[in-house]
């Protein structure tokens, strides 16, 4: 039977560039799965009132959660060898908050 998965899209789009000289680009879509439900992560960092701004913890729930399942589903890769230990140590240290 196959592992279910939590599935979402993001759209990344440009309001404005700090550069002027600078490309715009159109709108990104990217369709992924989390095994982690990410509004109930982002709803409890915002609970846990780790930052000031809002939307600081918006960012920093959805960054960490797309960067440690990459991480997870690639975790035989060279480049994540010395980063595993550390984001299992971050992720207890950031649940016991």
């Amino acid at each position: 039977m196959a592992k279910r998965t939590n599935k979402y899209k993001l759209i990344l789009e440009e309001i404005s560039l700090a550069r002027e000289e600078d490309n715009s680009n159109a709108p990104l879509t990217l369709e992924f799965d989390n095994h982690d439900n990410i509004f109930n992560i982002i709803n409890a960092i915002k609970n846990k009132n780790i930052f000031e701004n809002e939307n600081h913890s918006i960012e920093f729930a959805i960054g960490l959660k797309m960067f440690s399942e990459v991480v997870l589903k690639n975790k035989d890769l060279e480049l994540f060898k010395e980063v595993q230990p550390a984001i299992g140590e971050f992720m207890k240290k950031l649940k016991s908050k």
